[in-house]
């Protein structure tokens, strides 16, 4: 997924933001799906990208900070996800030299 957000520690990069790449991967038991071919018994897609969307879109200091927003997100719309690999890049960071991106990758299991 790509957005063009506003975060970041530098007063500048609140001000005129920069393009972010997140990368999202979601295990959940699809059991019911494969025998109903129904989307409500799935994560729905849409609904996953808009959920980040909504958090990319509410400006961050820390990629920790935004990443940690978007897992709460998702389990709170989605309570049969399992677990939940997420990386949040931010694209030509503000670092004194050229870059192509610095990122933030964690994981969430539920126990």
């Amino acid at each position: 997924m790509e957005f063009f957000a506003y975060h970041g520690c530098f007063k500048e990069e609140q001000l005129i933001g920069t393009r972010f790449i997140v990368d999202l991967s979601v295990e959940t038991d699809t059991t019911a799906a494969e025998l109903s071919d129904h989307l409500y018994d799935t994560v729905n897609y849409v609904t996953l990208y808009n959920a980040v969307k909504t958090e990319m879109e509410q400006k961050s200091h820390l990629l920790e900070h935004v990443s940690r927003r978007i897992i709460n997100s998702l389990n709170t719309i989605f309570p049969g996800i399992t677990c939940i690999e997420l990386k949040v890049s931010k694209l030509n960071p503000p670092v004194g030299g050229k870059m192509k991106e610095i990122s933030f990758s964690t994981s969430w299991n539920r126990k």
